[in-house]
């Protein structure tokens, strides 16, 4: 294994076992649910919206590894962020999970995301990884209902 790869697992791991913001947010203003039934994630994102700007975000759910390590590090990539910032970053990610993302030129600007770019290499993960950030999309745009993969 490469010593980059060895890198994003243990950022993985890391953001698995210690997820930062997950809590619930009690006083979000928009709030989404996302649930995978290919592997059984459930996760709900919070937001705390103030002029289009996301100032607080947490999450709450269950799933696998990957599932909890890309919540955790969507939260601490969008806090601070507007709304506009949030959804190019969705498209960012998207592209990366799924193997459209130019590596040499478009992993630099992922930073500590990054560590996901592998994901595009385990199909059946994708839609772990992309959970939080398609419920997150949801919350942003204030819909009901469950966020889905696809």
């Amino acid at each position: 294994m490469s010593d980059i790869s060895e890198l994003y697992q243990e950022v993985i791991l890391d953001h698995n076992k210690s997820p930062r913001n997950f809590r619930k947010l009690e006083d979000a203003n928009r709030k989404a649910d996302g649930y995978n039934p290919l592997c059984g994630d459930q996760i709900t994102v919070y937001l705390k919206m103030e002029d289009g700007v996301i100032k607080e975000v947490a999450f709450q759910g269950s799933g696998c590894a990957i599932s909890k390590a890309s919540a955790s590090m969507m939260t601490a990539s969008v806090k601070g962020k507007t709304e506009i910032e949030a959804e190019q970053m969705f498209d960012e990610v998207h592209k990366m999970l799924t193997g459209e993302l130019n590596p040499k030129a478009g992993l630099e600007k992922m930073g500590k995301l990054a560590a996901l770019s592998g994901v595009c290499n385990f199909p059946a993960r994708v839609k772990c990884a992309s959970l939080s950030w398609h419920t997150l999309r949801a919350a942003l745009k204030g819909e009901q209902g469950l966020a889905s993969t696809e």
